[in-house]
């Protein structure tokens, strides 16, 4: 049974969505905004929650940490939520989002489930497998209330799927596009997830 609410929780404003040049993807740490609010977000944290989930890259760790310090006594894992990396993190060593902006128009551009920018990057058949693992993991989770720290791609993802299904295709990735740049998750955004609205999913 799935938890009765999932806080699902993006990360603190990191290097990246500063605009500043990124060496690697997992690694991208919080800049000292993006601290502040980590610790902001703690404090929103009033009780103790029964399970903390993080995703594995370095700014999702760095915005829990303020939420672990307060609730040292619950249970923390770490679940492959990573953001999706659709782009090669070693094409894009020292670039910038500026610098970036023409792969990544290419890249949705050519909305190719199984292409792969390079052996460091993901398909999006393959995050699409992760988001249906994550949903799995959820629903058996079987706590009262969990928070999930991670990344606005990757929940938008979640979500989209919620609401129609988890089979990848190219329309999906579309609408999947359009629905997580229309929308983008701010930074340290808080998406309440109920029980019931995980149960109602078509997958």
């Amino acid at each position: 049974m799935p938890p009765q609410l999932t806080w699902l929780i993006r990360h603190g404003q990191s290097a990246s969505n500063a605009g500043q040049p990124v060496e690697g993807h997992a690694e991208v740490p919080l800049t000292p905004l993006g601290h502040a609010q980590a610790r902001e977000l703690a404090m929103r944290v009033e009780r103790a929650p029964d399970r903390i989930v993080v995703s594995p890259f370095r700014r999702a760790e760095e915005t829990a940490a303020p939420i672990r310090a307060r609730w040292p006594a619950v249970p923390c894992e770490t679940w492959p939520i990573g953001e999706l990396t659709y782009l090669s993190p070693a094409r894009c060593h020292g670039t910038t989002g500026e610098t970036r902006r023409p792969l990544v128009a290419a890249y949705w551009e050519r909305c190719d489930p199984d292409y792969r920018d390079g052996p460091d990057a993901e398909s999006f058949r393959a995050f699409l497998e992760r988001l249906r693992d994550f949903h799995a993991r959820l629903l058996a989770l079987d706590v009262g209330f969990a928070l999930v720290v991670g990344h606005g791609q990757f929940f938008r993802g979640y979500l989209h799927a919620l609401a129609s299904d988890f089979t990848v295709s190219p329309d999906w990735m579309r609408a999947y596009r359009e629905h997580e740049t229309t929308q983008p998750l701010a930074n340290c955004a808080v998406v309440p997830l109920t029980r019931e609205a995980m149960q109602r999913s078509r997958s």
